[in-house]
């Protein structure tokens, strides 16, 4: 009796995680849906702004300096760079944002996706030495998108090395008929973008809200999904196999962060780790960089929509910002390592220090520029 109850009650277990799988890639399914719809719904709405609008917004984001604190400030709040890529695109689909204009903007959302690791951290805030490696941990992902700014923004600005790359690589993947890709998902959204627009009286304003509330909520719950898939199994190979090796731990970032679609999740998590000292800060290193490009699956997803080539070149900028990045700082990683231990250590001293980063770094600098160059 005791055999056949236990025979039944993994039976029950398997049914049931089975159940549980099918409603998730369901759930999973419509919220692809639901993300693919906002981008087409978005540059519809964009373009009935008309040319005064995008004029407005031309003129306001030539500065690429503007351009990046625009994309700090954003992500900072919204605290997905996914978001901010994905609203990116559209703009740039709809002809409301030039190319040239977008490429600081994508710089400076990967700055701004790192407010969450150092928020993370202040969970530590009460542990002495384990809010000391945490915060370093959290700071490590900052100080390496800040560090790639620095150099490639100069190169961006005079002599516009992502901007090129990105146009030529978007080409090459067009020969290679990419962009058919997206006919079937314009089939399937394009009439229901047409019905919200009619239903909001074709307002622009309207209709950009009802987009981005819809995007909002897709990417959120498909974090959510997708978190509940697979980070869950992962976290216990951290440890153990994972950071054996550095490629191991890069090539985890790029996978898992693909799968999640946020960066923000997947450095999130390993934050703990370091603060508990499980994993040191070189070995972590690694993961970071390829959350960094795992992240950028997501605004490609979101240029496939649109049709628009050079909303894939956005995505193809955003892919090579951070390829660049990771080709001088990988080698070079003794400089945000050492910034983010130089920073950690005035933890010691006063535990406002992370609040006071995040206050000025995320919110106050990027704020102060935006007004002085306004």
């Amino acid at each position: 009796m005791a055999v056949r109850a236990g025979v039944e009650r993994d039976f029950t277990v398997r049914t049931t995680s089975r159940r549980e799988l099918i409603l998730k890639l369901t759930a999973l399914a419509g919220l692809v849906y639901l993300f693919i719809l906002s981008i087409t719904l978005l540059g519809d709405a964009f373009k009935l702004f008309g040319k005064d609008f995008a004029e407005t917004i031309f003129h306001a984001t030539s500065n690429p300096v503007i351009g990046l604190m625009i994309g700090l400030i954003t992500t900072s709040i919204i605290q997905s760079s996914s978001t901010t890529t994905s609203i990116i695109v559209g703009l740039v689909a709809s002809g409301v944002l030039s190319f040239e204009s977008s490429v600081p903007m994508v710089m400076g959302a990967n700055i701004g996706t790192s407010v969450t690791n150092i928020i993370v951290s202040l969970g530590h805030i009460n542990r002495g030495d384990e809010f000391k490696r945490a915060f370093c941990g959290s700071l490590l992902h900052d100080f390496f998108n800040i560090c790639s700014v620095i150099v490639l923004l100069p190169l961006q600005i005079y002599f516009n090395i992502i901007g090129s790359s990105a146009v030529y690589l978007e080409s090459v993947f067009s020969g290679f008929g990419g962009l058919k890709f997206t006919s079937p998902l314009k089939a399937t959204t394009g009439p229901v973008a047409e019905f919200i627009i009619h239903l909001t009286n074709r307002s622009g304003w309207l209709s950009a809200l009802v987009a981005l509330l819809l995007l909002f909520i897709a990417l959120r719950y498909i974090v959510v999904v997708l978190k509940s898939m697979v980070l869950a199994k992962v976290e216990k190979f951290f440890q153990r196999y994972i950071f054996r090796t550095p490629v191991l731990g890069f090539l985890l970032g790029v996978a898992l962060t693909t799968l999640v679609q946020s960066s923000s999740i997947t450095t999130s998590i390993v934050v703990p780790l370091i603060g508990a000292g499980v994993i040191t800060i070189p070995q972590i290193y690694p993961y970071l960089l390829g959350a960094n490009i795992g992240t950028t699956i997501t605004a490609f997803l979101a240029s496939f929509v649109t049709g628009s080539h050079q909303a894939v070149a956005v995505a193809f900028a955003h892919l090579m910002f951070n390829v660049f990045g990771i080709f001088i700082f990988w080698p070079l990683k003794v400089i945000p390592i050492w910034l983010a231990r130089t920073l950690s250590e005035f933890t010691q001293k006063s535990r406002l220090v992370p609040i006071a980063y995040i206050v000025v770094v995320f919110f106050l600098i990027p704020g102060i520029i935006i007004y002085l160059y306004r």
